[in-house]
Order: structure tokens, then C-alpha cells, then sequence
């Protein structure tokens, strides 16, 4: 049980975070639980494509960083961060409560925190505590950072004047940054797995900063999105 409440803590935070900080047209409830069930439900069939590559060996060997960082982009951050972008734009983007581009954040992060939770789950129940809390500060704020990059380019595409760009950046930011955060990890060298901090924290909190800057222009301080 208390590696359950480990589990699904960090997400759950996270989540309750984003949403009451979106004080500007808050979104409804009811939206906020669907896009976190989209992004819980959208983990499995991610789950077991993954396996499948693995199984067929589609990437493998690693013979070097370069064949390592193609199957960490291929294999793992498309897989993820496609799916997460499939259900956002599929069932989240056309919705009428979108109707400001910092719900583009907040809707990622629900979709992305709802992935993640599950994820997590799979990790730490058979992994222990020790997986628990070194996942509630790595790999969930990952999952995080991704969401805030991909809902920031959904909301700029919503409500922008270059839709394509943007939404070929909601996709394309995550799968990298997503890539780059799972090759440190399999490196296993470890001057470069310390890069991932600053990746999660610094990386982080520079697009949410970003983020930001969205509700004050909807506010009119700032020029209309270029």
C-alpha cells in the first residue's frame, strides 16, 4: 500500500499543482480528470509497443552513443511522446474549454501526469523504495518538463498564426528532450546521467517561465502571439 501512495504521489501533486495554477478561466474539473485518464489509458498500448521492439530487437546492439541516442528517440521518446500527443490533439485540442493557450499546459500535464502515474506504478511496486523516490524526482519531473514543452506549442498553435510550426514542435521538443533524458540514463556513464538535473530543474523551469508569459498576453500586457 505505501508503495502505491509512492507511486502515484509525485503525478498527482504535480497535477494538482498545474491546476490551481491556472487561476485565469480555471478549466473544468470533469476535463481535467478525462485528460488524465487519456494519458493513463494511452500508457499501455505505449507500454507494449515498447516491449515488441525490444523482443524484435529493432535497435539493438548499441554499438555506440549514436545507435544508443537513435534507439532512446525511436524506440522509446516517440513511442511515449506520440501517444501523448495523439490524444491531445485528437480529443483535447478540438474541445470548447481550450479556449486560452495556457490550457495547452495544463491539459499536457494532465495527460502527461496520468502516463506517467501509471508508468510509475509498473516501476515501483516491484521496485521498491528506493525506485519510488528516486522516480518522484527524476523520472515523473521528466514527464513534466515534456508536457510543458508539448502544451505550450498546443497552445501557440491553437491560438497563433503559425499552427503548423507549432505543432510540429509539440511533438518534436518532447520526443527530444525525452530522448536525450532516457540516452543519460542508459549510458550509464556517469558524468553524463548527472547532465539529467539540469535538464529536469533548469530545462524545466525555463518553459514554465514560457508558460507563464502565455497567461499574462491573454491578459493583453504583451503583443498578440507572433
Amino acid at each position: 500500500m505505501n508503495l502505491l501512495l509512492i507511486s502515484i504521489a509525485p503525478g498527482i501533486a504535480i497535477s494538482w499543482y498545474v491546476y490551481h495554477k491556472d487561476r485565469w478561466n480555471k478549466e473544468p474539473s470533469k476535463t481535467i480528470i478525462y485528460a488524465f485518464i487519456l494519458g493513463a489509458l494511452v500508457s499501455f498500448p505505449s507500454a507494449f509497443l515498447e516491449v515488441v521492439i525490444d523482443l524484435l530487437n529493432l535497435f539493438k546492439p548499441y554499438r555506440d552513443l549514436a545507435s544508443l541516442f537513435i534507439y532512446t528517440f525511436f524506440g522509446i521518446a516517440l513511442i511515449e511522446e506520440g501517444a501523448k500527443y495523439y490524444v491531445i490533439y485528437k480529443f483535447i485540442y478540438p474541445k470548447e474549454e481550450f479556449d486560452e493557450p495556457f490550457d495547452g499546459i495544463v491539459y499536457s500535464v494532465m495527460v502527461g501526469m496520468g502516463f506517467a502515474t501509471v508508468e510509475n506504478i509498473f516501476y515501483v511496486i516491484p521496485g521498491g523504495y528506493v525506485v519510488g523516490f528516486t522516480r518522484a524526482f527524476l523520472a515523473v519531473p521528466a514527464h513534466f518538463v515534456m508536457a510543458l514543452f508539448m502544451g505550450y506549442a498546443f497552445g501557440l498553435a491553437k491560438f497563433g498564426v503559425k499552427p503548423e510550426k507549432y505543432l510540429t514542435q509539440a511533438l518534436f521538443y518532447p520526443v527530444f528532450w525525452h530522448a536525450l533524458y532516457d540516452f543519460l540514463i542508459l549510458t550509464n556513464i556517469w558524468y553524463l546521467s548527472i547532465l539529467i538535473l539540469p535538464i529536469v530543474y533548469i530545462v524545466g523551469r525555463w518553459i514554465w517561465k514560457r508558460g507563464q508569459r502565455l497567461v499574462i498576453t491573454e491578459k493583453g500586457e504583451e503583443n498578440k502571439y507572433d
